[in-house]
């Protein structure tokens, strides 16, 4: 396929890009800075303000998919899903956050004293980009919710995968952000959660 990777360089992104190289896509890895993007086959870099939604939207258009591994208080979501949806592109996968999963029936993640301060905003963002996302109805959307913990790690191609219920075991609750790198890239080549969020954890 030919993808969009919005922020190709950051922790997950980073890892997503190597996952959809070495499955044989062509990436257009969308940027600030252009020359941090390792040269990889297939891989083409351009530099790109995720505030002008104008910009983006001519970024992107012609691919298959567009992935968004951005932090959403670095973005703005009017903003960014306006610019997938001005594309035409219809696939739009989005690097979400565990604050909206649900730790009892009716509880999320957010709403409980597990959440530290200094991550609240980004949390809070997250949560408003995935309600965004529930009204719209022109993108055949998927936001993949990390575990708590989302760190650097190894590909082990061993996890689980959930709704909207987090994902813990006897260890906690975590992701290696390479294991979650499969896990998008398996949803983009066989969709089975469109206009859907889903979680993936050990």
């Amino acid at each position: 396929m030919r993808v969009a990777l919005i922020g190709a360089t950051g922790s997950a992104g980073s890892r997503i890009l190597r996952e959809l190289v070495q499955r044989g896509h062509q990436v257009t890895a969308i940027v600030r800075n252009p020359e941090r993007v390792p040269s990889l086959p297939g891989v083409t870099a351009k530099q790109g303000d995720v505030l002008d939604q104008k910009q983006i939207a001519n970024l992107v258009a012609g691919h298959d998919a567009v992935i968004s591994a951005i932090h959403f208080t670095a973005s703005d979501p009017h903003k960014l899903i306006g610019a997938v949806r001005q594309s035409g592109v219809s696939r739009y996968l989005v690097v979400g956050g565990a604050g909206s999963l649900e730790v009892a029936p009716g509880v999320r993640l957010i709403d409980t004293p597990r959440i530290p301060a200094a991550v609240k905003p980004e949390a809070s963002a997250g949560v408003a980009f995935l309600d965004m996302l529930h009204e719209e109805q022109q993108l055949d959307w998927t936001f993949l919710s990390p575990s708590v913990m989302f760190i650097p790690g190894t590909r082990t191609g061993k996890f689980r995968l959930g709704k909207d219920k987090l994902l813990s075991n006897e260890q906690g609750s975590s992701i290696s952000f390479e294991d979650y790198a499969m896990a998008l890239v398996d949803e983009l080549e066989a969709p089975r959660h469109v206009r859907q969020r889903f979680t993936v954890g050990y």
